[in-house]
């Protein structure tokens, strides 16, 4: 199959996207949480590996670490996008908020107060720490395919995933705490005006 697909066989070619377009579509969600942005990123990731065919190694069963290095790359660059585009936004006029979709379907998904924060400490990890956790854990590659993913030795995986599960633990730990604790409006708390001094003026005589 990887000789065929260097090739430009459009046979090849499509058994790659029928076989492993669910797994870069389910990663890119986990990184992205947004629907839409992951089926762009699904889009990019096939272009670019058609782009990008004839450096496909004949390494391994499967192609999909090599996929999934593209898909990876992908996501960087659109992080180092969205990054320059929200630095443009916060010197623009501010507008009124528009309430996201995105937040109603997530208090639908059960126990939602535990995704999110497992959500927030995913994103406190570093990120080859979080790209590791993602492919070994999430998308279920070996530690092996992984490292080809990410151009990286085995043993700096290995390594690196067990470290990233302890971390990525204390931190949810802390996102749910954070979570839980009490609110006090800012209103409950009584503002008491100043008292005003009084003033003695002496009659004159």
């Amino acid at each position: 199959m990887h000789g065929a697909i260097r090739a430009g066989d459009p046979v090849a070619f499509r058994a790659l996207y029928q076989a492993h377009h669910n797994v870069v579509y389910a990663h890119a969600y986990r990184v992205t949480g947004d629907w839409a942005a992951s089926e762009d990123i699904v889009s990019l990731t096939f272009l670019e590996a058609w782009r990008l065919r004839e450096r496909l190694r004949d390494e391994g069963e499967t192609p999909l670490p090599w996929l999934m290095g593209i898909a990876i790359n992908v996501l960087r660059n659109r992080s180092r996008a969205a990054r320059r585009h929200r630095h443009a936004m916060a010197r623009s006029p501010a507008r009124d908020d528009v309430p996201d979709i995105a937040d109603a379907v997530v208090t639908r998904i059960d126990d939602g107060e535990r995704l999110a924060a497992a959500r927030a400490a995913l994103s406190r990890l570093r990120r080859t720490d979080r790209e590791i956790f993602l492919l070994c854990v999430c998308s279920e590659l070996t530690y092996a395919e992984a490292a080809h993913a990410l151009d990286l030795p085995v043993g700096t995986v290995r390594s690196r995933l067990s470290r990233a599960r302890v971390r990525l633990r204390v931190l949810a730990e802390e996102e749910l705490r954070s979570m839980r604790a009490p609110f006090v409006p800012r209103a409950a708390i009584a503002v008491h005006p100043a008292p005003v001094p009084t003033i003695l003026v002496e009659p004159t005589r």
